[in-house]
């Protein structure tokens, strides 16, 4: 049997899940946009691609609990008439699922919100109401309803959670517990909220309804909880009923990356390692499990006893189905990039994911059989042309994709030598298989001409970009790169280096070029040190006491912007913090509000304040923008050829892989 561990059995005692794969919760914010067909297509069909258990996105237990004003929840009739809905469609695949009972606490995105102390969260504008004890008898009736409310819907349990910083896990916290009566001072005291709500959700939902507890394992923020204070928590959580304790990392505010690409992969399954057998119930691992292999070797390997998966569901439905019907190198890999799913959500917008644009989008997004099949030239073999054929080809259209390099991957083989880039590797490795099984002909090597597109029915230019010209007196030297010279290998650079433009692919080159040696994001140990995580039974939170200790950078960088203010503003909501940390750690000056005069022998010429400057420099690597490359196109629709145009090719915007993709699979599934 493949993956003897992860397709196991799990007996709860009063019911068996199918495996050991659990959906994680994730915020999706299709709730809150009242079509609920389209939240139980969604789920449903996660049931139907194998979860053994789903957890749905957090529902707020009343208005204050609400991680933002309106969050959905589980207050009315009609809510349990709803909600009703998307258990009866996951029932009907033979799935399993519960509703995550999210409080948020002092993270409450809005005026009303409470916390056991009044102490402001740092990612929040709101202060929050220190509530009397009424107030927390309060809270914790709601929470009870909420998982009342959740079994009369048809869940098949809940899961609360208690942590990531939210409402629980601040009465646990010294540093947001400043409270002198019986919910806080002494740890007893503190834990005293979660084990209460644990034990009166049991009594009110019965012996036979699964009881998840999301436990902050390792808080990684000043103040955080010590780890015999989570085997405390722990044991009186199992005590006080609950079914399985689930695997929290970090809370929101803290300042150490927990689920983004750069994160090693099961980067956090030794925290949940150290809990096993403190405990009798089954616990489960979670963050960076992307494969099933990985997820086999923690379970074989007796790091938990069920992992969870939540984006790399978003990536592919159909992940367990896959893995076990021994086609597992056909699972779309999530490559924890953010955009579609975290950053959308901190956006108010509905998620996606960057490599599954149908992710909640399945009853809008689909790859129907064409009506009339078509001879289809894709051109251009990057992200958005080669899932623009892939869609295309599902269809039954006859495709053929034209690229003018000798491989596939586009501007994708670029990102990908980037460190703490390293998953898109897997996801150029995914479509190169993807279009080797699928009846595509694809054609390396061949820079099409409008003669050679001649016999198509559609044309897709998707050719993507060229560097912008900056126009920088002095930029012929011999010292000066494009940004492509560099990560494509082969350019030598010197010891000092300025970085001219600070956007996504100024972030990537200094990251690329401070870099020596191993990449920390292959090497565990080497990159708990670069953020200074220590052991929590060490350290209380799981930080280091001397802090992050990087490894030296490879050269001395300057990187620079025209636009005043900060560098690296426009980066990813979730993870532009984390690519500016890294750089500072290594050194790298970062500099807006510049005027670039001229390049000189010396370096970049500069005004900054009114005042001329040489930042000095043996290499200077311009990253100013890129211009869409599409000379085909005129030509193409002079001859009244169907010309579409997406990716790159349509809008060269910061090499945006997530538009791309999306772009090339509405297109496809349209003609």
């Amino acid at each position: 049997m493949l993956y003897p561990h992860m397709l196991a059995p799990l007996d709860l005692g009063f019911v068996t899940l199918k495996n050991r794969v659990m959906m994680g919760s994730m915020h999706t914010g299709l709730e809150e946009r009242g079509d609920w067909a389209r939240v139980a297509a969604y789920y449903a069909e996660r049931a139907r691609g194998g979860a053994g258990l789903i957890v749905t996105g957090g529902m707020a237990p009343n208005p204050e609990g609400g991680v933002f004003p309106g969050a959905a929840g589980l207050y009315t009739n009609e809510d349990i008439a709803n909600h009703r809905l998307v258990t009866e469609a996951v029932h009907a695949e033979g799935g399993r699922i519960a509703m995550q009972v999210l409080h948020a606490g002092r993270y409450a995105y809005g005026p009303d919100c409470v916390a056991p102390s009044a102490i402001k969260s740092p990612i929040s504008p709101f202060r929050p109401r220190e509530l009397d004890e009424d107030g927390i008898e309060k809270q914790i009736a709601d929470i009870v309803t909420s998982a009342v409310r959740a079994r009369e819907a048809g869940y098949d349990g809940v899961e609360v959670m208690g942590s990531e910083g939210y409402f629980i896990n601040q009465f646990l916290c010294k540093a947001t517990n400043h409270r002198t009566d019986r919910w806080g001072g002494s740890y007893e005291n503190r834990m005293r909220l979660p084990v209460e709500i644990v034990r009166r959700v049991r009594e009110a939902t019965g012996p036979d309804f699964i009881l998840i507890y999301r436990i902050s394992l390792i808080d990684l923020v000043p103040g955080g909880q010590r780890f015999d204070e989570v085997i405390q928590l722990a044991k009186a959580i199992e005590e006080a009923g609950a079914t399985i304790l689930n695997s929290g990392i970090g809370w929101h505010e803290a300042r150490v990356p927990t689920i983004a690409t750069s994160v090693p992969r099961a980067g956090w399954a030794w925290v949940t390692r150290k809990l096993m057998g403190k405990v009798s119930v089954p616990l489960v691992t979670s963050n960076r499990i992307n494969t099933p292999e990985v997820a086999e070797e923690l379970l074989e390997g007796g790091a938990a006893d069920m992992v969870s998966m939540a984006r790399p569901f978003l990536a592919d439905a159909e992940f367990v189905a896959k893995a076990a019907a021994g086609r597992s190198q056909e699972i779309v890999p999530c490559i924890a990039c953010n955009q579609a799913c975290l950053d959308h959500t901190f956006q108010g917008k509905i998620s996606s994911c960057l490599v599954n644009p149908r992710a909640c989008h399945e009853i809008e997004l689909n790859y129907l059989p064409a009506v009339t099949p078509k001879r289809i030239a894709v051109v251009g073999a990057g992200p958005a042309g080669m899932m623009a054929a892939l869609v295309a080809d599902q269809r039954g259209h006859g495709v053929t994709l034209f690229e003018a390099d000798s491989r596939l991957g586009g501007q994708l083989n670029m990102a990908r030598v980037i460190p703490g880039k390293e998953e898109f590797h897997g996801l150029v490795d995914w479509f190169t298989g993807a279009l080797e099984r699928s009846s595509v002909t694809t054609r390396l090597g061949a820079r099409a001409t409008p003669e050679m597109l001649a016999e198509f029915d559609e044309v897709i230019i998707a050719t993507g970009v060229t560097p912008r010209d900056p126009q920088i007196k002095g930029q012929e030297a011999h010292h000066v790169l494009r940004y492509t010279d560099v990560l494509r290998g082969g350019a030598e650079v010197g010891a000092r280096v300025v970085v001219v433009g600070a956007g996504g692919i100024g972030f990537d080159v200094s990251e690329y070029l401070a870099h020596q040696g191993q990449s920390a994001t292959e090497d565990l140990t080497l990159w708990k040190k670069e953020w200074g995580v220590a052991d929590p039974e060490k350290a209380p939170g799981g930080l280091a006491a001397q802090g992050p200790q990087p490894a030296p950078p490879a050269r001395e960088i300057t990187l620079v912007q025209r636009k005043a203010g900060k560098p690296g503003k426009g980066l990813g909501k979730t993870t532009g913090w984390i690519h500016r940390a890294a750089l500072a750690a290594k050194g790298v000056r970062m500099i807006g509000g510049l005027e670039y005069r001229r390049i000189s022998e010396a370096g970049l010429v500069v005004m900054r304040d009114g005042q001329e400057e040489v930042l000095e420099a043996d290499t200077i690597v311009l990253c100013t923008g890129q211009e869409p490359l599409r000379e085909l196109v005129d030509g193409l629709t002079a001859s009244g050829k169907s010309v579409h145009v997406i990716g790159g090719a349509d809008v060269a915007a910061e090499l945006d892989a997530k538009r791309a993709i999306d772009q090339g699979a509405r297109l496809a599934a349209a003609l």
